[in-house]
């Protein structure tokens, strides 16, 4: 059912003939207002708008895509093996908060093997984005390569080894791992153990070398816990109780993930491993679950609807033909000290 309000009556479809009517604006006005355009006054373009909500305006993509070559879709192509407690919604809601009052709508496709380019060779091939927003890149990643070919615009959620430079935004893992190690370090820990992920990707990388340099100036003993992408809650449980009775059990923990971070911290308490005592732990922290569940349990947060807006703000600069070189940038973590 269309949404009127008073004084405006749609009758049949809604046009920008429709809208022009409405508002006393000439068709140009109301055709450039819902493209987005920035040279119009704010006054303008909220009338505008508030007529198109009202009247139930709904663009005729296959009209715009016939005057303009533009689809007026972003395309987000996102890791569907993300095991960061409420990733997927967050993001989302960066973009969605980024795309409003903008003529561009979001697409998006999970992708569950981190090595295809189907998502993207189809995307290129059938035009059906304006732009697209990839995650979880590795350091030679395929997606990246064939979109520098095709001269398509993109922007990833982290970084890659190419030299070709590419429009990315990353949250700045080297300073994460570096600052949790030096958190362990005033506590007092000698022995510390990083549990990390998925090593296709860069960010695991850039974690484990910065975590082995921060270890090597603080005089700190060094364990890696790796490849734990596809391991069960249960499992990292276990690994957890077993952990909690190794010899030279380490005296610090640090965790890449919240997922991971929930099911080890269930298998040491489950061996009854005093946190914040017998074993400290500071964790990446990307949704507020976990503080409320360990309210005195150390953390260095993402902010991932952030990411959300910044990655949406690159790719339109992109699609509008900014340099690549300034759409480069990194969000800087943000230590949470909870206990003393």
């Amino acid at each position: 059912m269309t949404k009127n309000r008073p004084g405006l009556q749609a009758k049949g479809r809604v046009t920008l003939k429709t809208i022009a009517e409405a508002t006393g604006l000439s068709l140009s006005t109301v055709s450039l207002s819902l493209r987005g355009g920035t040279t119009l006054k704010q006054e303008t373009r909220d009338k505008v708008a508030a007529a198109a909500e009202a009247l139930g305006y709904v663009p005729d993509r296959a009209g715009v895509r016939l005057r303009t070559g533009k689809t007026n879709v972003l395309a987000l192509v996102l890791d569907g093996a993300e095991d960061s407690i409420d990733f997927a919604r967050q993001m989302i809601q960066g973009i969605g908060q980024a795309l409003q009052g903008t003529p561009y709508h979001l697409n998006v496709t999970p992708e569950f093997d981190r090595h295809s380019t189907d998502t993207i060779r189809y995307i290129l091939e059938n035009r059906t984005a304006d732009g697209v927003i990839i995650t979880h890149t590795g350091p030679r990643d395929p997606r990246v390569q064939m979109m520098i070919d095709a001269d398509f615009p993109f922007v990833s959620h982290g970084r890659t080894e190419f030299y070709t430079p590419h429009p990315y935004h990353d949250f700045h893992s080297e300073v994460f791992a570096a600052t949790a190690v030096e958190r362990l370090a005033r506590k007092g820990c000698h022995r510390v153990l990083l549990v990390i992920g998925d090593d296709s990707t860069t960010n695991y990388q850039n974690i484990v070398t910065a975590f082995y340099k921060a270890a090597a100036r603080n005089g700190i003993e060094t364990t890696l816990l790796e490849r734990t992408v596809g391991v069960t809650p249960a499992e990292m449980r276990s690994r957890g109780i077993e952990l909690s009775r190794s010899p030279g059990r380490p005296d610090g923990v640090i965790c890449d993930s919240e997922m991971r971070t929930l099911a080890l911290l269930g298998g040491l308490m489950e061996a009854g491993v005093a946190i914040g005592e017998d074993v400290h732990l500071v964790y990446k922290q990307t949704s507020g679950i976990l503080p409320t569940m360990f309210p005195h349990i150390d953390s260095v947060r993402e902010d991932i609807v952030g990411a959300g807006v910044e990655l949406t703000r690159l790719l339109r600069l992109r699609i509008d033909g900014a340099p690549v070189e300034q759409l480069q940038t990194l969000a800087e973590p943000q230590p949470q000290w909870r206990s003393d």
